[in-house]
């Protein structure tokens, strides 16, 4: 079996995925929670009515209102920023306004200065990460033999890795704007777990790649990534689907607190696995080819 010579297929498979999660980047971002923008959240409890719940808040005057349906029988209002004075004063109106059954199940407040530090320190992370990957690889396989160069496999690791942010990142744009769902300090703490389950199976196929190169030195490039790629194969999806399969259990019978949490790592995770097989590999060889035409010219 040759899989690396279906690589324009891998190729074609990721920019129809990408390309719309990069457009709905573009126009609608991504919806941050207080947490990132700083205000008030307000749940309540035995209250499913949208319409009630922001009729609600206009009469108390509360500004900024973003509702979204929690679970079965909850709402959570997102606000600006409100004193302990006016938060008791919408909490003692909560039953008046929707009846007995309801009650407030929780309120937060985050102010504009710690929304801005939790922000900073979030993309701070992201990129620190991805500049250890790169160093990191790129030490380690400093011993490859030619044509390869060492940093050409940590590029192609964080090109990988890229690809799977965007993916997730894509798809809770296009749950923000349609679903009113939120990215929250929670969501950061999926992404970094999707580069390093990303970058942990690139790094273990790359390991692959230098040892087949360091053995078989007078091999085609091709065909020793291709080998590799085959030899990791079992390994890799025996792993990514035993993690997999426990995140799609949590997914369907968790709680709604880690909800978007697990589909974060549900959707990283398969894009994780299918990048680490059949994008950054590829790109070695791409990368390869690219350099002989250049050197014959």
């Amino acid at each position: 079996m040759r899989l690396m010579k279906h690589r324009k297929w891998f190729y074609i498979i990721s920019l129809v995925v990408l390309i719309p999660s990069i457009i709905s980047l573009a126009i609608w971002g991504l919806k941050p929670s207080i947490d990132f923008t700083g205000g008030s959240r307000l749940e309540i409890q035995g209250v499913t009515d949208l319409e009630a719940a922001k009729k609600f808040a206009e009469s108390n005057g509360l500004s900024n209102i973003s509702i979204q349906k929690i679970g079965e029988n909850s709402i959570s209002i997102r606000i600006k920023e409100i004193d302990e004075v006016k938060h008791k004063e919408v909490k003692d109106k909560i039953k008046n306004a929707f009846g007995e059954g309801a009650e407030e199940a929780s309120f937060e407040t985050v102010g504009p200065s710690i929304s801005k530090e939790i922000t900073q320190k979030a993309v701070w992370a992201i990129v620190i990460a991805s500049l250890i990957i790169v160093l990191y690889i790129g030490y380690s396989f400093r011993k490859i033999p030619k044509p390869a160069n060492s940093w050409e496999f940590g590029v192609a690791a964080v090109i990988a890795l890229l690809h799977d942010t965007l993916i997730v990142l894509g798809v809770f744009s296009l749950l923000g704007h349609f679903r009113n769902v939120e990215v929250d300090p929670l969501f950061i703490t999926a992404l970094l777990t999707v580069i390093g389950f990303s970058v942990h199976d690139t790094i273990v196929i790359f390991d692959r790649v230098r040892e087949n190169l360091i053995r078989n030195a007078s091999d085609d490039f091709e065909e020793t990534v291709d080998r590799s790629v085959i030899e990791m194969l079992p390994r890799t999806l025996n792993t990514s689907f035993l993690v997999w399969a426990i995140l799609l259990i949590l997914l369907l019978f968790g709680g709604t607190t880690i909800r978007y949490f697990v589909l974060a790592l549900v959707i990283g995770i398969f894009s994780g696995t299918y990048s680490s097989i059949l994008n950054a590999p590829p790109l070695l060889i791409t990368w390869q080819n690219f350099k002989q035409k250049k050197t014959k010219r």
